[in-house]
């Protein structure tokens, strides 16, 4: 059965916004930690994570200021910011209400009570220093969320949508994260023993915020290296928040997808077709490196995708 425009799009978006709940709690929670035992500019050590949720203007304009408290009540629980957690489910939450009829009972009841135990928080969770079991609680409810839905959700046009929305959210918040640290000099030059080990605590965080940490040490024997820990997040086949394994991911969700729209819509097939080959033969030095194809390159693919699934599924009806 084929859906209308408007249940596909409520489905691709609940997958996106449960996915990047679930991110900005994994990367909220890493990066406060770590800056409350760290010295130096908490503006510095924020910038990576702030440019991944829109740049530190709303913040500012918001908060007057930038620091360790501000940041965390920006990215956790301020409506205000359309990208923080209790943001991101509340826009789940919306789009699963008009998905009542068409998912599961289970599935509605996960984003539900995500909604009304996390969007109600205010800056007394960072007065309780409870911002950490927030973020936990954050992450557990979009594992539990997809969890129901892998076990319930039929194999249909609507499980692929739901798919196709998590999966592009997670290449481009992986892709977005190593824009950030991959800083001029990060991949050259000596450095004092100081600066060193702010680095390698610094891209410590980069794996543990994709939970990534264990894989990488498991598979990559050669310590803390920016270098591979950007080829591990970007090109390996196995790992599931790498971008090569989302992609895939993707692209299986549209190749269903078309199954049912055989043909209507090439160019969304082609688009994810070329990101996915050009992750399976790309070189991580060409990355990083100023090559083909560059970071920038692989964001505008990725987002180049999610436009032309917006233009065939989403505005027609």
């Amino acid at each position: 059965m084929l859906l209308l425009s408007r249940l596909a799009e409520n489905l691709f978006w609940m997958g996106r916004y449960m996915e990047r709940a679930e991110n900005t709690a994994r990367l909220l929670s890493v990066n406060y930690y770590a800056t409350l035992e760290s010295a130096g500019s908490a503006r510095e050590h924020w910038r990576p994570l702030l440019e991944l949720t829109g740049g530190e203007e709303a913040l500012r304009a918001r908060y007057g200021r930038v620091d360790t408290r501000s940041v965390g009540s920006w990215l956790a629980f301020d409506r205000e910011n359309p990208s923080s957690i209790a943001s991101s489910l509340a826009y789940a939450r919306s789009n699963a209400r008009g998905l009542r009829d068409r998912i599961p009972s289970e599935m509605w009841e996960a984003v539900n009570r995500a909604y009304l135990n996390l969007c109600f928080e205010t800056g007394d969770v960072l007065d309780r220093d409870g911002l950490f079991e927030f973020c936990v609680a954050a992450r557990d409810a979009s594992q539990f969320f997809f969890g129901i839905a892998f076990a319930t959700l039929p194999r249909d046009e609507g499980w692929s949508f739901m798919r196709a929305g998590q999966m592009l959210e997670r290449a481009d918040n992986t892709l977005r994260v190593l824009q950030g640290r991959l800083t001029p000099g990060v991949l050259g030059g000596a450095l004092d023993p100081a600066a060193a080990m702010q680095l390698e605590q610094r891209w410590v965080q980069v794996l543990k915020g994709a939970s990534a940490y264990e894989a990488y040490r498991k598979r990559v024997h050669a310590g803390i290296d920016p270098r591979l820990i950007a080829g591990f997040l970007l090109l390996d086949e196995y790992f599931p928040r790498s971008v090569r394994y989302s992609a895939q991911n993707l692209h299986d969700a549209l190749e269903q997808i078309d199954r049912c729209h055989p043909g209507e819509h090439p160019g969304v097939m082609r688009l994810s077709r070329w990101l996915v080959a050009r992750l399976e033969f790309a070189q991580v030095d060409d990355i990083l490196l100023g090559g083909q194809p560059g970071l920038p390159d692989l964001l505008v693919d990725v987002n180049g995708v999610g436009a032309a699934i917006t233009a065939a599924y989403f505005e027609q009806e």
